[in-house]
Order: structure tokens, then sequence, then C-alpha cells
């Protein structure tokens, strides 16, 4: 989920500037891309939901951490209900 994000974001930044950070922080991104493209900015009313996707996708790779089923979904509806709609509409 993380890094459909942090794509989707790239990808994004890259048509509208031409270029993309070399980063992998959904926040960066997303303040990179409000710049670039209105509307966008409105993902970062859910900073918390973002920091927890990034958070997963550390955790997941570099710690011991078992994620319960309710977080996952939580994330997941999150990215479909509010991220993708976004994204899509920039």
């Amino acid at each position: 989920m993380e890094q459909y994000c942090q794509l989707m974001l790239k990808y994004k930044l890259l048509l509208k500037t031409g270029s993309y950070p070399r980063t992998h922080s959904l926040i960066r991104l997303v303040r990179e891309l409000a710049k670039a493209a209105e509307g966008a900015g409105r993902l970062l009313e859910d900073v918390v939901m973002l920091t927890k996707i990034e958070d997963a996708h550390i955790g997941s790779r570099c710690l011991p951490r078992r994620y319960e089923r309710e977080e996952v979904e939580a994330m997941l509806k999150y990215i479909k209900g509010k991220f993708k709609p976004v994204i899509d509409g920039l």
C-alpha cells in the first residue's frame, strides 16, 4: 500500500513538474505535489493516516511487528476512499 501511494505521488509529480524528489516519505511527496497541483493539499488533512502507512511499510520490513486486520483494512479504506480519488482528480 505504501509503495502504491509513493509511486502514484511520484508519477503525478513527474507529470506536473517534470521531476520528483528522491525520497520515500509520503508526507514530503504530498507537500511537493501540493505546490504543483491544486487539491493535493487535501491529503495533508490525513497526515496521521499517511504516517501510519509509512510506518507500516517500514515496520513490516524491518521490525518483528504484526498488524491487525482492522489496521490494514483502515489503511486500505483510506487509500481507496480518499487517496486514490484525490490523486485521480489531479
